[in-house]
């Protein structure tokens, strides 16, 4: 290993001092730090020692592993640009996050592991959806968390057709639809009613949004199957596709929408001593005890 990569939450300005003590350690340690710009900006305005003045795509590519600073968000950004399976250890600024479960006090212990080779990791499987027009792909992209097919603001509800492996599922009336893998089902897909899986299952959860039918429920299905989404279309229809939540895509009629298992994955770093039920328990607050006052 020989280098390693670190991406920050634009504007956090308290990662500065963190960012210089993480630079000199590497240092220290015969490796190379490289920081996209707008790390780099956060130490002392640039200074110190390091690769600087990257853009984010070109840090991950030149990357052993990398370290993300910031929140889940920030996590999920840099999921999108990172193409080989290269550890990376995502540090929470803040209430430990689902992705970013390693502590600022975790920080060093945990990248040392890394650097040694027995730190713990996940392979967290990602999604890849493509929509078609005309019989040619106008949109192909890979999420980590979830792809979702949702209205504008002022539009109707609008009605989907679903088939798995080209055989017929349903007809959706709703808001929209999450097709969310197993690591986004602590995100939109729970707010949204799904069940939480486990990381490490091969599956996809399928969850409609706000649906006009109280029996349209969420549905799991394997991850080796090929969801196919189509639209009946209306008047005032606008409808939109999103990945991991960036900016959306406008759907036309007669799009096709199919969502697969990605070939890629990220290989997520463990925090040391902490397991997912732990993350679960403290974010979602489960075991704590209720106290009635009078």
């Amino acid at each position: 290993m020989k280098t390693v990569g670190v991406l920050a939450r634009p504007g956090l300005a308290e990662a500065g001092p963190v960012l210089r003590e993480l630079t000199d350690w590497l240092l220290l340690r015969g490796l190379e730090a490289c920081l996209d710009e707008g790390t780099s900006d956060l130490v002392d305005g640039g200074s110190g020692p390091g690769i600087k003045g990257l853009s984010s795509r070109e840090v991950a590519a030149r990357s052993d592993a990398l370290v993300v600073l910031g929140g889940d968000g920030t996590l999920l950004a840099a999921s999108h640009l990172v193409d080989r399976p290269v550890p990376v250890l995502g540090v929470n600024f803040g209430s430990l996050g689902f992705l970013t479960e390693v502590a600022l006090s975790e920080l060093f212990p945990a990248l040392e592991s890394v650097l040694d080779g027995t730190y713990r990791y996940e392979e967290r499987r990602m999604l890849r959806a493509s929509v078609d027009r005309g019989g040619e792909p106008v949109l192909v992209g890979d999420a980590l968390n979830d792809v979702v097919i949702t209205k504008a603001a002022h539009a109707r509800i609008i009605e989907l057709d679903v088939s798995i492996d080209g055989l017929f599922v349903s007809a959706f009336r709703a808001d929209g639809l999450i097709v969310s893998s197993p690591t986004g089902s602590t995100a939109y897909n729970l707010a949204a009613g799904g069940p939480i899986l486990h990381p490490a299952l091969p599956a996809v959860v399928l969850t409609p949004i706000c649906p006009h039918m109280l029996t349209n429920r969420p549905f799991v299905v394997g991850d080796g199957a090929t969801v196919e989404i189509s639209l009946r279309w209306g008047r005032d229809v606008e409808v939109h596709i999103t990945l991991d939540g960036q900016p959306g895509f406008a759907l036309a009629p007669g799009d096709r929408v199919a969502v697969t298992r990605s070939p890629r994955a990220l290989r997520l770093v463990r925090a040391p001593g902490r397991d997912y039920y732990e993350v679960l328990r403290t974010k979602l607050k489960w075991g704590e005890a209720s106290v009635r006052r009078s």
